[in-house]
């Protein structure tokens, strides 16, 4: 039985929550390996589980992303090894964690040329941007789109995606060095939501088409201005609710807009299959070793100061992305 420091939450709510424990780890069981973790991602997703807006059952931890070293196989997996480097971002929920066991079939097995500190800061947010671009909505070579928070970790890996497929990039920020991170990654117009009107904008750059897909992981504050940048028939892929949930959402909008479609996307659904999340992770080691995407780690806390790591990204303090270390 070896010992993990944990953190821990016993209700929703605010960041002074989140508990430092010791839990003792017992082996893996079949199916499972155990992770020593060298590497954890922080995720806006993590700060839903935390305040309440995604319910989980308490106690609980949290965190979905995570790198390290496999210490035991449990019965019955093939595909990972004692010592071998591997990386997961799709959960089961409480990746902060220092030691923990995983369902070896939710982990990867990392490439040699990536390492673990990349790989955490990647695997949730790289993944995200692969279904966004390559599923929900297949951008070609040539389109014009719209991605919101262009400098956050989602944006700064979407923009260097896109850029690689041929898409011109318009990308929202709040302040003028966010614009500079953000077309440093390959965002080519950006609009600053705090002094324009991005849909006026948006039309201005397009000669006034419109985009025909808006990426959004805002939510509640960008939502209209997402709808009045689409081209007729577009897509608004609403990702996220880093503003706030929309709720009560009139569907006449669409139809008065320009028979727009709307969609609420999550990572898990497309990875749900191990098929599908291998070929999912694939596909983004790939990208990351061709270097046409590079890992921005803006932001490392030590595990202890987990709370002002949430404080720092719900204040929108942090640009790309941003590592617990335990």
């Amino acid at each position: 039985m070896s010992m993990a420091t944990v953190v821990k939450i016993t209700s929703p709510g605010g960041s002074e929550l989140m508990q430092i424990v010791q839990e003792a780890v017992s082996a893996p069981v079949a199916g499972q390996v155990q992770i020593l973790q060298t590497a954890i991602g922080l995720n806006y997703i993590d700060i839903y589980h935390r305040n309440g807006l995604y319910p989980l059952p308490m106690p609980n931890g949290l965190g979905l992303e995570a790198a390290g070293v496999v210490q035991a196989v449990g019965e019955g997996v093939e595909h990972l090894q004692v010592g071998d480097r591997v990386a997961y971002g799709t959960g089961p929920i409480g990746a902060y964690t220092s030691l923990r066991n995983m369902p070896a079939n939710r982990v990867c097995k990392l490439p040699d040329a990536i390492s673990d500190e990349t790989a955490a800061a990647m695997m949730l947010k790289g993944m995200t941007v692969r279904y966004l671009l390559r599923e929900t909505y297949t951008v070609q070579a040539g389109e014009t789109i719209l991605f919101h928070a262009a400098a956050g970790g989602v944006g700064l890996m979407a923009c260097q995606w896109a850029k690689a497929l041929g898409v011109t990039v318009i990308g929202t920020v709040g302040s003028e060095e966010k614009a500079a991170i953000a077309r440093e990654h390959g965002c080519d117009y950006t609009i600053n939501y705090n002094t324009e009107d991005v849909a006026k904008r948006v039309r201005e750059i397009t000669e006034g088409r419109g985009v025909p897909v808006v990426y959004d992981g805002v939510g509640r504050a960008t939502l209209m201005g997402s709808l009045d940048s689409l081209q007729p028939r577009g897509l608004l892929v609403s990702y996220g609710n880093a503003s706030g949930p929309i709720t009560h959402f009139d569907l006449g909008l669409l139809s008065a807009k320009g028979s727009l479609y709307l969609t609420r996307p999550t990572l898990m659904t497309y990875t749900a299959t191990d098929e599908a999340m291998q070929e999912n992770a694939s596909d983004l080691f790939a990208m990351v070793e061709s270097g046409q995407l590079q890992i921005p780690i803006h932001q490392r806390y030590p595990l202890s100061e987990v709370q002002q790591a949430h404080r720092d990204l719900e204040g929108r303090k942090t640009t790309g992305t941003t590592l617990l270390i335990p």
